[in-house]
Order: structure tokens, then C-alpha cells, then sequence
């Protein structure tokens, strides 16, 4: 599956996509909404606010204001205010560059102990600002995962997260979050799956098409 997903797909190679607090703070953002509203809602969050010294010292009122157009803003702005505060009281200032010198769990762990960050969010720092094998698990990873048998299908999205990791090896964690991602939105879709376009459409235990292949082998 990752062979086909990469071969389809082409080859990703990881570069940081934003330093860790703005991948963090952008996590956050993009909870129950569009990547598009996630976008627009981090770069309105930083014309108002233009470090992040500014928004831990700023009333939650003001940021729920800069952020309301990603929606639950009344609860995403005291937790970023939250996580920011915390990194200050612990480090002594907002810079997290020290956990790329840290063993993964390590890492994972300091992370997850900040008020309101989880296994995804974690997971996101990890990968896309240091490129450390942490599979964040959103809702296409989660949603693929589980109709390709990759992971049972009540698996809470931290179990799934901790099998998928232990099925790749370190240096395919990226290329293959990114690969079910893009799969998930362009061809394994929530409600109809375009399994008739899928590569894995021949081993997927929830294909469509496999199932129809065989059933039309069947004798009358």
C-alpha cells in the first residue's frame, strides 16, 4: 500500500512548513473546520497579534475577535493563550527548538503535558517543524486507515495513530501521512469512496470494485 500510494502520489520530500509554535497555534486553529478557514484564521490571528509574546499577554476576548471566522473561537482562544503561557513558565520564553535534540517519545511527552495539545497536535510539531516520525492522525488518515484494515475499525484515532507508526519505518512516516491524506480527500471521500479510481481498489477490504469483481465470478 505505501509502495502504490508513493508510486501514484510521487515522491514527497519533507521540508518544515512553519516553525513549531505556528505549527502548534495553527493546529488548534484548524479543529472542526476547512484548511481553508484554518489559513485564513492564523494570518488574521498574526496581523492582530504579530509575535506570540503578544498573544500569551493578550486578553482571550481579543484573539476569540482575531480568530472568529474558524469558528469555537471562544474555545480555541484561551487555549492557545493557555499553551503559549505554559511554554513561557516552563522554558523562559517561547522557543521549542530544544525538543529536536530529544528522543521522539521524549519529545512527544513534553508535548502532550501542555494544557489542551494532544496526540495530533503533537504530532503535527513534531513532523512538519522538525520532520520526526510522528504520524498525525486527522480525520482522512483515521477514516483510510480503517477501511484499508490498516487499523481495526473502533480504533480511537491515538490507538490508530500508535499502530500506523509501528508499521512504517521512520523515514516513510512522511510520505505516507501526506499520501493518505491526499488520498482520503481526492478518492477515499467520506460519504461516497471513489473506489473505481482508487490504486488500492484490488486489495482494499472495503473496495467496492473488488467486491463486484467477485461477485460477478460467481456462477448464476
Amino acid at each position: 500500500m505505501y509502495a502504490r500510494l508513493r508510486d501514484h502520489y510521487g515522491e514527497r520530500r519533507w521540508e518544515p512548513r512553519r516553525d513549531p509554535l505556528g505549527e502548534m497555534v495553527f493546529t488548534v486553529l484548524s479543529q472542526h473546520t476547512s484548511d481553508a478557514n484554518a489559513f485564513r484564521t492564523y494570518d488574521s490571528l498574526h496581523r492582530r497579534f504579530p509575535t506570540w509574546e503578544d498573544v500569551a499577554r493578550a486578553d482571550p476576548g481579543e484573539v476569540a475577535t482575531a480568530i472568529k471566522s474558524g469558528g469555537l473561537s471562544q474555545i480555541k482562544a484561551p487555549r492557545i493563550i493557555r499553551i503559549l503561557q505554559r511554554i513561557q513558565k516552563e522554558r523562559g520564553s517561547l522557543d521549542l527548538s530544544f525538543l529536536d535534540a530529544m528522543p521522539l517519545e521524549e519529545a512527544r511527552a513534553w508535548l502532550r503535558a501542555l494544557p489542551g495539545v494532544g496526540p495530533k497536535t503533537a504530532a503535527c510539531v513534531l513532523l512538519f517543524s522538525f520532520g520526526l516520525p510522528a504520524l498525525p492522525v486527522d480525520t482522512h488518515v483515521h477514516r483510510v486507515a480503517r477501511r484499508l484494515g490498516l487499523v481495526d475499525g473502533k480504533a480511537s484515532a491515538e490507538r490508530s495513530q500508535e499502530e500506523l507508526e509501528s508499521l512504517l519505518a521512520p523515514e516513510q512516516v512522511y510520505q505516507f501521512h501526506v499520501d493518505l491524506i491526499t488520498h482520503g480527500r481526492q478518492v477515499c471521500k467520506a460519504p461516497r469512496p471513489r473506489c473505481e479510481a482508487c490504486v488500492l481498489n484490488d486489495i482494499c477490504p472495503s473496495s467496492t470494485v473488488a467486491h463486484q469483481e467477485a461477485m460477478a465470478t460467481v456462477a448464476p
